[in-house]
């Protein structure tokens, strides 16, 4: 009966250790820059509390994630990403993913969704990004969580944030997300 008992104690504190890295995360982003107006004017995010990426000549990067729909948790999420190019390293980031609108959201949780190269992600701690895609290039720096404000934008429906926990990689890359959905269970 005790180790029934022990063995419930150690669900629920791992669970709510699980809860909780989502819950600092979105915390962040909320506190962190532009970011923090997209949780009033979308229409749902993805919150992955830690992706890992890393590579030498072919890398990859995965994570795992919630979904929420005006604030509600309404499923899970997972991503996935390939490169090849010039690249060696390893790093850490916290990622979030916002919906503008329902079109957007119908698409991302129909089944295997992918970025391609013309979306990019805002850098909000101190980190450079920049991307090549077919609508031209573009770059961008910041310099603190409070900076990133006028480089966060929605692209056809999209927009994405990042924060660095650590690492370095190096990489001049040909990457693009994909991603997968699964609905809370009922």
């Amino acid at each position: 009966m005790k180790r029934i008992l022990f063995g419930a104690v150690l669900l629920l504190w791992g669970a709510a250790g699980w809860a909780s890295r989502y819950t600092d995360t979105e915390t962040l982003f909320r506190n962190a820059g532009e970011s923090s107006s997209f949780f009033q004017n979308s229409y749902a995010y993805a919150v992955f509390p830690t992706i890992g990426k890393g590579g030498l000549v072919v890398g990859g990067a995965h994570g795992s994630g919630h979904v929420y729909v005006h604030g509600k948790y309404v499923g899970d999420t997972s991503m996935t990403q390939v490169s090849v190019g010039f690249q060696a390293g390893g790093q850490a980031y916290s990622q979030i993913v916002f919906f503008e609108d329902k079109r957007a959201f119908d698409e991302f949780i129909k089944g295997d969704y992918e970025f391609g190269a013309d979306v990019s992600a805002v850098a909000i701690t101190a980190a450079a990004g920049g991307s090549v895609g077919t609508t031209g290039a573009s770059a961008d720096a910041s310099g603190g969580m409070k900076d990133a404000k006028t480089a966060g934008k929605y692209y056809k429906g999209v927009a994405v944030f990042t924060i660095v926990k650590g690492g370095a990689m190096y990489q001049a890359t040909v990457a693009g997300q994909k991603f997968s959905y699964r609905p809370k269970a009922s």
